[in-house]
C-alpha cells in the first residue's frame, strides 16, 4: 500500500498522569480543561483522544464522576475517538484503573502489557522549590519504589472486562519482554487479532527510546501478526517529533500531547496546547505525502465498535 493510500491515526493523549501543574501552565486539569482540550486536539484533525482524569489541582484522579463529566462533554462536541487510560497514576491499585471500562465502555482502551518499576522520581529537580501544589513533588518522589503492577492475572482479568464492554484494548508496551507477555496471550486464546500496539519507551525502568529498539518492536510485531497489528509509538521529550515521524515511516501511526512531551520545539519551547502538537504533526506529515484518518477511518482501521456503542 502506497504513503497516500495508508491513513495515519493521530491520536492526542491530552493530560496523562505523568507532568504536574508547575511543569507547564498549560497542561489540561480539572473537567473543563481536559474535556475542552481533547475537542480542541479533536478540531486540529485528531483521529483519537486519549483521556486520563485530574482534579482541578492537577492530582491525577480515578473518580468515576470525574470521568463521566469529562467524556460526556467531548463525546457531545465531537466525533473522535475516546479512548480511556487504565494505567491511571503512580500509586493506584489495578481495581481503580480498570473501574472505568465496565461503567462507560469506550471503543478502546490502554492495555497494560505488563509490570515494571515506573519512576518518575528524576523529574522533582523541575520543580523542587517552586511547586505550585503540596502534591507534586511527594506524588514523583514515591515513585521511585513503585511497582506498576500488570500480573498475568491482572492481564487476563483486564482482558475479560474489555470483552464484556466490546473494548478493543490499546497494549501499551513498555519494555520488549512484554511483546511476549502478549504474544503468549495471544496464543492461549485471550487476544484476537487485529491487534493494535502502542510502544512506550523511555520510561525509567522500560526500554530506552532508541531507534533500533523501535525497529526490533516493529519487526517483533510484524514476525508475529503479520498484517493482523497495526501500532503506533509514544516519544517524550523535546524531540518526540522526530521519533513520533520515524514510527509512521516504518508503517505505524503517531501519538502527541501534553502527556507525553510538554514541548513544541526542541529549545524548550512550551506547546501552548494538544491542538497545537496536533496542527505541527498533521503539516508534518502532509508534507511527506501522508494523509491524515478521520475518526470513521481510525475506527475501520481498529475495528471498534462505534461511537453510538459507548455509555457515556
Amino acid at each position: 500500500m502506497s504513503k497516500k493510500e495508508r491513513k495515519i491515526i493521530v491520536t492526542a493523549a491530552v493530560t496523562g498522569a505523568i507532568h504536574t501543574p508547575t511543569m507547564s501552565p498549560y497542561l489540561p486539569c480539572g473537567v473543563a480543561g481536559i474535556s475542552q482540550a481533547a475537542i480542541d486536539a479533536a478540531n486540529a484533525g485528531a483521529s483519537m483522544v486519549h483521556v486520563h482524569a485530574r482534579e482541578d489541582n492537577g492530582k491525577p484522579t480515578s473518580d468515576i464522576d470525574t470521568y463521566g463529566a469529562i467524556l460526556s462533554r467531548i463525546h457531545a462536541n465531537t466525533d473522535v475517538i475516546i479512548g480511556i487510560s487504565t494505567g491511571g497514576a503512580i500509586g493506584m491499585s489495578v481495581e481503580e484503573r480498570l473501574a472505568t471500562i465496565p461503567v462507560f465502555k469506550p471503543e478502546i482502551a490502554s492495555f497494560n502489557s505488563g509490570s515494571i518499576n515506573f519512576n518518575l522520581s528524576g523529574l522533582v529537580k523541575n520543580i523542587e522549590g517552586k511547586a505550585k501544589y503540596d502534591w507534586e513533588v511527594p506524588f514523583l518522589q514515591n515513585s521511585e519504589k513503585n511497582v506498576f503492577q500488570n500480573t498475568f492475572a491482572d492481564m487476563k482479568k483486564c482482558f475479560q472486562i474489555m470483552h464484556d464492554a466490546g473494548t478493543v484494548p490499546e497494549f501499551e508496551v513498555f519494555d520488549l519482554g512484554q511483546l511476549n507477555n502478549i504474544h503468549t496471550l495471544y496464543k492461549q486464546g485471550y487476544v484476537q487479532t487485529p491487534l493494535y500496539f502502542q510502544f512506550v519507551p523511555g520510561i525509567m525502568g522500560g526500554i530506552p527510546m532508541k531507534e533500533e529498539n523501535l525497529l526490533y518492536f516493529v519487526n517483533h510485531i510484524k514476525a508475529d501478526y503479520g498484517d493482523q497489528a497495526n501500532f503506533s509509538m509514544v516519544a517524550g521529550g523535546r524531540r518526540a517529533y522526530r521519533f513520533e515521524t520515524l514510527s509512521v515511516i516504518m508503517g505505524g501511526n503517531m501519538r502527541v500531547g501534553l502527556e507525553d512531551s510538554l514541548y513544541i520545539k526542541p529549545n524548550g519551547e512550551l506547546a501552548v496546547s494538544n491542538a497545537q502538537q496536533v496542527e505541527k504533526v498533521i503539516k508534518i506529515l502532509h508534507d511527506l505525502d501522508y494523509e491524515i484518518a478521520t475518526p470513521d477511518e481510525a475506527r475501520e482501521i481498529l475495528h471498534t465498535k462505534g461511537k453510538d456503542k459507548v455509555n457515556f
